[in-house]
């Protein structure tokens, strides 16, 4: 299949919700703490769009998976406990998630490797993100696609690991 990387409009919404809705599901019944605080919610979803960071991964029409995209837009990232391996402009991206009837075709990676590009086309050499140090599957892709752990950040008070690839 060709997929389509691009970003959000409003009527990606309802579709982008119910995959996230899915994978809150999944990560509760891997029995992870992730997404299980209310967040992320439809209204986060929706001012990602309004501004411009939701990203979709689309199969033909159908969207395939989300995430939010950003450069240099992470408070929590200043006060991490380590190191960054770069200082100045980085791509960060939060809530990467895949359509049930999507998983097992690599398209987590799919989606990352699509992140690293637009990073590279704005001149940016870093990319970073975090998760939960219960999302085993997260931490598998970030290992493979060759990104660096570099210490903990802290979001609504619980710690994440926190990892930065330097694009050539």
């Amino acid at each position: 299949m060709a997929y389509t990387f691009r970003q959000a409009v409003t009527a990606d919404i309802p579709a982008i919700w119910n995959i996230l809705q899915q994978a809150i599901r999944r990560r509760k019944a891997d029995g992870s703490n992730q997404w299980q605080d209310g967040y992320p919610n439809e209204a986060i979803v929706q001012q990602d769009v309004a501004n411009g960071y939701g990203y979709v991964l689309t199969d033909g029409e159908a969207i395939a998976g989300y995430t939010a995209v950003m450069i240099n837009n992470e408070p929590a990232y200043a006060d991490i406990e380590g190191k960054w391996l770069t200082e100045g402009d980085f791509v960060v991206y939060h809530r990467v998630a895949i359509d049930e009837s999507q998983l097992g075709k690599g398209l987590a990676q799919l989606m990352l490797k699509e992140i690293e590009r637009f990073a590279q086309q704005r001149g940016i050499r870093s990319v970073r993100a975090d998760t939960n140090f219960d999302n085993p599957g997260m931490l598998k892709i970030f290992e493979k696609l060759g990104y660096t752990y570099c210490g903990e950040v802290y979001f609504r008070g619980a710690a994440r690991k926190a990892f930065e690839k330097v694009l050539p």
